[in-house]
C-alpha cells in the first residue's frame, strides 16, 4: 500500500495530538509513555504520505509540542517564545518529511527511530551551537526505558522511544493486513526493548580507579529576592542569602548536626559582583569558606581582563585560607541570553538586548576542578543539555558532576523541573553522582541510578549534606556514546537515500 493511511483532516489532528502527548511526558506532567504514543500518532500521520505533507505536518506538530513545553520563555518575551518555538520545530518538520520517504521501505521503524536521532542531533548543534531541550531521552527519567541511557547514551534513549512509537504502528498495519507472524515479531521485538533495561546493572557509583571512594558534599540554595527577568537586579542581597545559608550550615556542623563537608556548592550568579573587583564581596565569600571550614565552589560573573565587553560566567573554587584558585569558565554561553550575535544590528531592532549590555566570552577548557581533594567536573546551567560538555569532563577524570544554576528567572515556571529530568538523565548516561546548585531551586542530590537522593523545592531555603560515591570507573555510554549517535544519523541518512533511489527507479519504469 503506497497510499496515505489518513485522509489530510485526520493527519492534521494526529500532528497536534502528537505534540501534545510529545509535550506530556515532560514536566509538568512528565508521564514518559506518552512520548510513545506521541511517535505513534505522528507517524501515523506521515506513514507514506507525500514529503511537502510530511514536512507540513511535522511542522504542527513540532510548533504544537514546543509551544507547549518552552512555555517559561513567555518570561523573555512572546517574541522570544515564538522564535524558538518556530527554530525547534522547523528540525521536527525534517523529521515528519524524512518519514514519508522512510515508511516505503521495509523495516520502516528503525529508520524512522534513527531519524528522530538525526533530528535531534542537528537541533543540537545548529544554528549558533544548538539548542537540545526537548529531546525524547528527557522526558524519560522515571521511565525503565532510560536505562538504556548507560549504553549509548541519550541518544539510544531517543532511538528506542522513537522506535517503540514506529513499531507499534507497523504491528497494527501488519495485523490489518493478515500478516500476524510479522505483527507478533515486531511486538516481540519491541518487548524485549522494553524489559532488557530491568537486568542491566545501573551504574553503581563504585569505584574502579583508587581513592577515596565517598565524599561528604554539602549544597547551598540562599534564595533570590525576586524571581523573574529582575530576579538577579537586587545582587548583593543574593550574595548575602547565600552567605547567610552558609553560616547557618557551619553552626549545623558546629553542633554536630551535619557532618563536616569535603567542599560546599553555591549556584551559577550566587555573586553577580565581580569578587575580583570589590574587596568586600571577597571578603564575604572567604568568611562564609571559613566558618564551614572547606572550600567553596562559587558561581560568579567577572570581567574578562583586558576586555570591558566582555565578562565571564565561572565557577571559582574559594580556599578557605588562600581564597580564589583554580576556575571553571563557561564554554557554552546562552546565545541572545547570554550574548547577543550580530549584536550591531539586532540591538538597534530590540531594545530588550539592552539587558545583556556586554557578552559572555565563551572559555576554552572543560570544567574539570580539584575541590577538598576531590575531582570534580563542573557545568554551568543550561550545558547540562549539551552531551559534549558533560563528556569532556568525565573524559578528563571528574569523580563527581556539580551543576551550578540560576532558574530564578523562570521561577514558577516548568523550565527548573524539566532541567532536572536532563540531569537525571545524565546521572545515569555517564554513572556519575549529579549535585545541583540553584538559586532559588530546584537543588538536588541525583544518584546514578537516576534516583532525586534529596532536594530542595522552588522557592526554599537551606542545604544538602550527603555522602556520595566517587565513581571512576566509565560507563558503555562514556566510551561510544558519540559514535552511536553518529551510526543511527548515519542509519537514518543512508535510509532516506535508498528511499529516494528507489522512487527514481520506480518513475523510471513508468515512464
Amino acid at each position: 500500500m503506497n497510499a496515505p493511511l489518513v485522509s489530510l483532516r485526520t493527519s492534521i489532528v494526529l500532528a497536534v495530538a502528537a505534540g501534545v502527548l510529545l509535550w506530556l511526558s515532560f514536566p509538568p506532567v512528565a508521564f514518559g509513555p506518552s512520548a510513545i504514543a506521541g511517535v505513534a500518532a505522528l507517524t501515523v500521520a506521515l506513514w507514506r504520505a507525500r514529503v511537502r505533507r510530511g514536512w507540513g505536518l511535522g511542522l504542527v506538530a513540532g510548533v504544537v509540542f514546543f509551544a507547549l513545553l518552552l512555555e517559561w520563555m513567555r518570561v523573555i518575551g512572546p517574541d522570544a517564545w515564538l522564535l524558538l518555538t518556530l527554530l525547534c520545530a522547523s528540525w521536527v518538520a525534517l523529521i515528519g518529511a524524512g518519514t514519508t520517504l522512510v515508511t516505503r521501505l521495509p523495516f520502516a521503524p528503525v529508520w524512522v527511530a534513527a531519524l528522530w536521532v538525526l533530528g535531534e542531533a542537528l537541533r543540537a548543534r545548529v544554528p549558533l551551537g544548538g539548542f537540545p531541550w526537548g529531546s525524547l531521552a528527557f522526558g524519560q527519567p522515571d521511565s525503565d526505558l532510560a536505562g538504556w541511557s548507560s549504553v549509548g547514551g541519550a541518544a539510544l534513549v531517543t532511538f528506542v522511544v522513537a522506535l517503540m512509537g514506529a513499531g507499534l504502528v507497523a504491528a497494527f498495519l501488519d495485523l490489518r493486513a493478515g500478516q500476524r507472524v510479522r505483527a507478533a515479531s515486531w511486538l516481540g521485538g519491541l518487548l524485549v526493548v522494553a524489559l532488557v533495561p530491568l537486568v542491566l546493572p545501573a551504574p553503581d557509583g563504585g569505584d574502579d580507579i583508587g581513592g577515596a571512594p565517598t565524599a561528604t558534599v554539602a549544597v547551598v540554595q540562599g534564595g533570590t529576592p525576586q524571581l523573574g527577568m529582575g530576579a538577579m537586579d537586587v545582587r548583593r542581597a543574593v550574595l548575602d542569602n547565600h552567605v547567610e545559608q552558609t553560616l547557618l550550615l557551619a553552626d549545623a556542623i558546629a553542633s554536630g548536626q551535619e557532618p563536616q563537608p569535603d567542599f560546599v556548592l553555591w549556584p551559577e550568579n550566587s555573586t553577580d559582583i565581580d569578587p575580583f573587583a570589590d574587596q568586600t564581596v571577597a571578603d564575604a565569600i572567604t568568611a562564609a569558606s571559613r566558618a564551614v571550614g572547606a572550600p567553596i565552589l562559587v558561581g560568579a560573573v567577572t570581567s574578562v581582563p583586558d576586555n570591558p565587553n566582555g565578562v565571564w560566567n565561572v565557577g571559582i573554587v574559594w580556599d578557605p585560607e588562600s581564597g580564589p584558585s583554580q576556575m571553571y569558565i563557561k564554554t557554552h554561553p546562552v546565545p541572545f541570553g547570554e550574548y547577543v550575535p550580530f549584536r550591531d544590528v539586532l540591538a538597534n531592532l530590540i531594545g530588550r538586548f539592552d539587558r545583556v549590555p556586554r557578552d559572555f566570552i565563551a572559555g576554552e577548557d572543560p570544567g574539570n576542578l580539584t575541590i577538598g581533594g576531590v575531582a570534580v567536573g563542573n557545568v554551568i546551567c543550561f550545558e547540562i543539555a549539551y552531551r559534549e560538555v558533560v563528556d569532556a569532563v568525565v573524559d578528563g577524570g571528574a569523580r563527581l558532576i556539580t551543576v551550578q544554576t540560576n532558574n530564578a528567572t523562570y521561577g514558577g515556571t516548568s523550565q527548573p523541573a524539566q532541567q532536572l529530568a536532563i540531569e537525571r538523565i545524565r546521572a545515569s548516561e555517564f554513572g556519575r553522582t549529579v549535585l545541583v546548585a540553584a538559586t532559588s531551586g530546584i537543588s538536588a542530590v541525583i544518584g546514578t541510578d537516576r534516583s532525586l537522593v534529596e532536594q530542595i523545592d522552588e522557592n526554599e531555603t537551606g542545604w544538602i549534606v550527603a555522602e556520595v560515591p566517587l565513581n571512576g570507573s566509565l560507563t558503555l555510554a562514556s566510551r561510544i556514546g558519540q559514535w552511536v549517535e553518529l551510526l543511527l544519523c548515519l542509519v537514518a541518512l543512508a535510509a532516506v537515500a535508498a528511499s529516494v533511489r528507489a522512487r527514481r527507479r520506480r518513475r523510471r519504469t513508468i515512464a
